[in-house]
């Protein structure tokens, strides 16, 4: 791979990870978060795990050799690690009803599972 796309690739992907998943969560969070907050999860969120998952995690799994722990490593930790972000940042004073936590997190986790799906779309045909 030559370091032209080994350079690009993650800012592409964070790109589009944040293009996925901010129109879900503007869409399916819960009507008690204003518009604003919604925004801005869509960025935040995606902003501190991906580092994470296409950064420190490929140190640990390799994204090719190991790609099932990979996956299932980095795949629950982004929904987890966003979840507890936005309960940190959303929740935690506000004393909101389980139904709304669960609601909340149940999108954090679809749309986790979105950009997923499109990823291994986009992976398979670039590294394979």
């Amino acid at each position: 791979m030559n370091s032209m796309v080994y350079w690009l690739q993650p800012l592409i992907g964070f790109a589009l990870t944040v293009l996925i998943e901010t129109p879900l969560l503007m869409a399916a969070l819960s009507p008690r978060h204003p518009w604003r907050h919604r925004l801005f999860a869509g960025a935040w969120l995606t902003s501190c795990s991906y580092p994470i998952v296409v950064v420190v995690l490929p140190y640990f799994f390799s994204p090719a050799g190991d790609r099932l722990t990979y996956l299932l490593v980095a795949e629950t930790f982004a929904p987890a690690s966003e979840c507890l972000l936005f309960w940190a940042a959303f929740h935690r004073k506000q004393g909101l009803p389980r139904a709304t936590l669960a609601h909340d997190y149940a999108t954090i986790v679809v749309a986790n599972l979105a950009s997923f799906a499109f990823g291994e779309l986009w992976y398979i045909p670039l590294w394979t």
